[in-house]
C-alpha cells in the first residue's frame, strides 16, 4: 500500500522464432542473443559481412547499428510494414539510416535459402501492401508481386522477445 507501482526487471528475455523454412541455417542469429553477447564483452567480428536484419523495433535498430560498427560491409533491415509504422523510435530508425543501413519496407520474409554447406545464402521476401488499420497501425498484406531474393551471408532475427520461464 506504500507504492503506486512496482517494476520487476527479471532479465529473462529470449528471442522469438520467425517460423520460416531455413531459419536453422548457419548464419541465422538471434538479435537478443547477439546483444546479450556484446553486453558480456563477447564481440563478434562482422568485417565484410552482408547482413539482413528482420524486424522493425528498437532491437532491430540496435543490432543493425552494431553490425555496422563491427565492420559489416552491408546491412539491410527488412520490415513488413512501412517505416512510419515501425515500433522503433523514429530517432533510432534515422540513426540506423545515417550509419549506412538500408531499410527495405513492405517486405515479409518467407524463407532463408541455404547453400550446400547449410549456411545462409539469401533471404527471400514477399512484397506487401498496406491494408486495414488494426491496433493503430495499417496491417500489411501480400502484394500481387513475386518474391524477391536478398543475397546475404547473415540473417539477424529481431521480431520480439519472450520470457524464459525456466530461468525465473
Amino acid at each position: 500500500n506504500q507504492f503506486h507501482a512496482v517494476y520487476i526487471a527479471i532479465g529473462a528475455h529470449i528471442d522469438k522464432k520467425i517460423g520460416i523454412v531455413g531459419e536453422d541455417a548457419e548464419g541465422v542469429i538471434s538479435a537478443v542473443e547477439l546483444l546479450r553477447a556484446i553486453g558480456d564483452n563477447e564481440v563478434p567480428d562482422f568485417t565484410g559481412k552482408d547482413i539482413v536484419v528482420i524486424g522493425g523495433g528498437n532491437v532491430a535498430m540496435d543490432v543493425a547499428r552494431s553490425a555496422v560498427r563491427l565492420g559489416a560491409e552491408k546491412v539491410r533491415i527488412v520490415y513488413r510494414r512501412r517505416i512510419p509504422d515501425m515500433t522503433a523510435m523514429p530517432e533510432e530508425v534515422q540513426g540506423a539510416i545515417a550509419e549506412g543501413c538500408e531499410v527495405i519496407e513492405l517486405m515479409a520474409p518467407t524463407r532463408v535459402e541455404k547453400d550446400e554447406e547449410g549456411k545462409v545464402a539469401a533471404l527471400w521476401a514477399q512484397p506487401q501492401i498496406i491494408s486495414e488499420v488494426r491496433g493503430g497501425r495499417p496491417s500489411p498484406k501480400k502484394a500481387d508481386a513475386p518474391e524477391i531474393r536478398l543475397e546475404c551471408d547473415t540473417v539477424m532475427v529481431a521480431i520480439g522477445q519472450g520470457i524464459d520461464r525456466k530461468s525465473t
